[in-house]
């Protein structure tokens, strides 16, 4: 069963659909897919019936799948794992967060050898052929390849890299088993497209800056690809240049990247003239002067844009829109995320209404709310992390090798935290309009006040602030305490034995639901809170009715002191009900709902 067609099971049997969500999510969370065999490594081998010979394609504004039919497609990047980018791992220190400093410095705490065993690892695990069948039902149906040059090519010796056409031989395969299409995305070009870390770059954008160096082994390296794989279905297209920026005042009047495209272009269409290419705006794939007819023209062309930390209305696209009227050449999102919940939604929503595929970054981070799937961290890696930050001693070499290669080891996905909010803000089509529960809750029980139903804001909760989207005061936080989950309600750890997580920062007018199973009877109620303020005050109804007494919250003596308070009895109706907290009053934490 695909992710839609479980989401919208679950809406249309709503007396069954705690029972029905706990089964299947149970089963997606614990299950592991079969890998397939073993003797399936050739890639032009006829796999799951997969034998089709025709290709994507574009048609003046739309993107075409292979019966020639126009669609929107729908799908992750992976990110992190061909190109690890420090911020995914916890570094934010400058000269500690790009694949190559990572590279260096953790050659200095381990040694080369470990350190090329680590890379090794953890490249086998972060991305299985079960990620794969996962994000499959989950509802993408493509995914993004990103890979640094070094994948393939060995600047000081000129020479190609088998092992990394192993590794993407061996990945289309475990795509067409599970008909996964793919677009393949430079994401470090030899010199560094950009100055940032996500391009492996030293500073400086090496690519624009030294062009007669660079330039020459892109076009050897995508011709390349392009001759490898010119008959590959499985492949949608390739990604030219991931994210490019060209240094102001350089070649002004004669743009070096509309040059660069165009090179690459004749040369990949000389051995390919199958796949679309996927064509990027310059800075940061955001802006596309000089890349437009009738001075720049590629056949089978999409425009590639990214967008991150902005609004959602019409008017953020609203270029690109004119640019594909105008034109008549298709565009793709080819990357968004990072940012929470309901802003995903609304992206997505604005993308498919304006009939714009999508790709979504990324489908897995350490310790993150923001992706469907959280790796764990350990002691010793964050001893790694801290040093590496600038914010602790120097590991001794045998803690930094346990806790790396622990890391390394655990971003299986058996080893994973599922996110099942996020899962649900991408391809739930009951997401923005009825609740779902996020796990299973009963009366009598204990209710964790941070496991209220999923859905959006004014759906199954209620949030003054409750988009991120550029992470500050004017433009909103989502998450005040960015834990647990990506939604709009302000989640905190704390340090009581009780829970681990508390909802906090709570304002008049908020609410939560909670979809409960109960078992009918009359039962005590007792909440547990916090407060360093006086006269906030909540209640709790039962599909709108009252329960218990409205309660005026005590200060305890600060946000961290905890009590239990008294919401009286009620009597409680068997069956499934909507459990709603309403904060009448500002001002408090509150962690477990205990009704018994």
């Amino acid at each position: 069963m695909s992710s839609i067609q479980f989401f919208t099971k679950i809406s249309e049997l709503k007396k069954f659909r705690v029972f029905l969500f706990i089964i299947l999510a149970g089963t997606l969370i614990t299950c592991k897919p079969s890998t397939g065999s073993d003797d399936d490594d050739d890639p032009d081998v006829d796999l799951n019936g997969y034998n089709e010979t025709t290709f994507f394609r574009t048609d003046g504004p739309d993107i075409l799948n292979r019966q020639g039919q126009p669609v929107v497609i729908k799908g992750f990047g992976l990110g992190g794992w061909l190109l690890p980018e420090g911020y995914m791992f916890g570094l934010n220190r400058e000269g500690y967060t790009s694949v190559s400093d990572i590279r260096e410095n953790m050659t200095d705490l381990i040694g080369a050898s470990d350190t090329e065993d680590w890379f090794q690892l953890f490249r086998d695990n972060f991305v299985q052929e079960k990620d794969i069948i996962q994000m499959k039902e989950w509802g993408a149906d493509h995914l993004r390849f990103p890979f640094h040059y070094d994948l393939f090519y060995d600047i000081e010796s000129e020479q190609f890299i088998d092992e990394g056409f192993d590794r993407l031989d061996q990945f289309l395969i475990w795509c067409k088993r599970h008909r996964m299409d793919v677009i393949l995305d430079m994401h470090a070009a030899p010199g560094a497209q950009n100055d940032g870390d996500i391009s492996d770059s030293d500073g400086t954008a090496r690519l624009w800056t030294e062009p007669d160096t660079y330039w020459p082994i892109t076009v050897k390296i995508w011709e390349e690809i392009a001759s490898r794989y010119k008959d590959e279905t499985i492949i949608i297209g390739y990604d030219l240049i991931n994210e490019p920026v060209t240094p102001f005042g350089v070649d002004v009047g004669n743009p070096l990247l509309a040059r660069l495209y165009l090179e690459l272009a004749e040369a990949i269409r000389k051995v390919d003239e199958n796949h679309i290419l996927f064509i990027e705006g310059n800075y940061y794939a955001t802006t596309f002067d000089y890349l437009t007819p009738p001075q720049f023209q590629i056949d089978n062309m999409v425009y590639a844009f990214h967008k991150y930390w902005n609004e959602t209305d019409q008017g953020t696209i609203q270029y690109l829109l004119n640019l594909r009227d105008q034109h008549q050449i298709p565009l793709w999102l080819g990357e968004s995320g990072e940012n929470s919940n309901p802003w995903f939604h609304e992206t997505i929503q604005l993308m498919e209404a304006n009939n714009i595929g999508w790709n979504w970054w990324t489908h897995k981070k350490l310790e993150t709310i923001t992706s469907p799937l959280s790796a764990p961290t350990n002691d010793n890696y964050e001893k790694v992390k801290d040093y590496w930050n600038g914010g602790g001693p120097r590991p001794s070499s045998a803690e930094a090798r346990q806790g790396l290669f622990q890391m390394a080891e655990e971003l299986d996905m058996d080893s994973n935290t599922l996110k099942p909010d996020v899962v649900a803000a991408l391809f739930s089509p009951s997401f923005g309009s009825e609740n779902v529960p996020y796990t299973e809750l009963s009366i009598p029980g204990k209710i964790d006040a941070v496991n209220f139903d999923i859905g959006m804001n004014g759906v199954s909760y209620n949030d003054i602030d409750y988009k991120r989207v550029n992470g500050d005061e004017v433009q909103g936080t989502g998450n005040t305490g960015w834990e647990y989950r990506n939604d709009g309600v302000d989640i905190q750890s704390n340090s009581e034995e009780v829970t681990d997580y508390n909802v906090g920062w709570t304002e008049t007018g908020e609410w939560l639901e909670y979809t409960v199973e109960v078992t009918g009877g009359t039962y005590d109620i007792v909440a547990r809170i916090a407060s360093g303020v006086n006269g906030s005050r909540f209640r709790l109804t039962l599909d709108g009715d009252r329960v218990g007494n409205d309660v005026t919250v005590p200060n305890t003596g600060g946000f961290g002191n905890w009590q239990q308070v008294s919401v009286g009895s009620a009597t409680f109706p068997e069956g499934t009900h909507t459990l709603k907290l309403i904060v009448l009053t500002g001002g408090f934490n509150i962690s477990l709902i205990t009704i018994q």
